[in-house]
């Protein structure tokens, strides 16, 4: 399998598959072998004055092939309009399509799903030759931390795009997951798929529709732990 962090092959015209299938799309044909794509994310978690938690306010940056492509793409499409407003409404295609998806992310507290709120402040932005997503994504309800951790995990069922937390090598970075308004500790946890499914998705070629699910298996895992106040 292809490594998560480099792409190769020709590129040509391709809906990005699920959450990012937006119209203006190129997506390069990769040779065969999930996933085709990565994401950089960072996330801040955000605590309220009673030191619960809020919102995930996350940073995703797309990666710098697709990103070419991407950029070249609203560049020529027709008409006056700026690069900020083109990206802008992609920004709106963006969070049309994801928004469904809760923005592949799964927020758990002592093994209960949490539910989540709508997105605030969403921003499309072009950064150093990359396309960034920037959004506020709040839980519905304040979550206390005193008795469980909170963890999440941030992932594309089908695994056609990799999500991984910004990294120096195979290392997150120190900044790739913090908390704003507590003194809490974090922690990135690798996934540690098993074989079979390692073999599985390296299988599926270009083409293949990969079982739902299957992205959940390489995802990374975020923990935030508080103590009691």
């Amino acid at each position: 399998m292809p490594s998560p962090r480099s792409s190769t092959g020709r590129a040509g015209r391709r809906l990005l598959a699920l959450g990012l299938a937006f119209a203006l799309s190129l997506w390069p044909l990769l040779a065969p072998a999930h996933p085709h794509g990565w994401v950089d994310v960072t996330v801040r978690v955000l605590m309220d004055e009673q030191g619960r938690v809020e919102a995930l306010q996350q940073r995703w940056r797309l990666d710098p092939f697709y990103s070419l492509l991407l950029l070249e793409e609203l560049q020529s499409a027709e008409g006056e309009a700026p690069m900020e407003a083109r990206l802008d409404q992609l920004g709106v295609e963006i969070r049309h399509n994801l928004a469904p998806q809760h923005y592949f992310t799964h927020v758990t507290q002592d093994g209960e799903a949490v539910e989540l709120g709508e997105v605030e402040h969403f921003t499309t932005l072009a950064r150093d030759g990359r396309v960034e997503l920037m959004f506020r994504l709040p839980l519905a309800e304040p979550l206390p931390l005193g008795q469980a951790p909170m963890r999440y995990r941030i992932y594309d069922p089908t695994y056609y795009l990799e999500v991984l937390h910004e990294a120096e090598g195979d290392t997150p970075r120190p900044d790739a997951l913090g908390v704003t308004g507590a003194d809490c500790d974090t922690r990135i946890i690798a996934a540690d798929p098993d074989p079979a499914k390692v073999a599985e998705a390296a299988s599926l070629d270009r083409e293949a529709q990969a079982p739902e699910g299957l992205g959940r298996f390489f995802a990374e895992t975020g923990e935030v732990r508080c103590e009691s106040p």
